[in-house]
């Protein structure tokens, strides 16, 4: 089953040049081999900082669009890993290991299997 690790973290703790948002930056890339040799890895992407963000919204059939993010918050999310595992614990397993996670967080969340019944809500 495929899952979204998306990746959260604050700017000013990850760029502040401190040894342990140097080392944790570092270890990202050897994490991300690790995933793509063991195949876990479906795909990953990291995103720029949302001064680089537009917000497009559609109401009543016209189209407006913001600059900046949907939400102002201290942790932003800055990337993405989509990946493949047996099931939510090993997910969460991996989600775990990705380095940001030390000075930001990861949320988990399954990918839609369209081949099932959608559930009510």
């Amino acid at each position: 089953m495929r899952y979204a690790c998306l990746v959260y973290f604050d700017p000013k703790k990850v760029f502040n040049q401190s040894q342990e948002a140097e080392t944790v930056l570092r270890d990202g890339d050897v994490y991300l081999n690790e995933l793509r040799t063991s195949g876990h890895l479906v795909t990953d992407g990291a995103l720029q900082l949302p001064d680089q963000t537009m917000t497009v919204q559609v109401r009543d059939g016209k189209m407006s669009a913001t600059d900046g993010p949907f939400m102002e918050t201290k942790e932003i999310l800055a990337g993405f890993l989509v990946i493949e595992a047996r099931d939510l614990n090993e997910a969460v397993r991996i989600g775990a290991g990705i380095p940001l996670a030390k000075l930001g967080f990861v949320e988990v969340r399954p990918f839609v299997d369209f081949s099932k019944p959608r559930p009510k809500l």
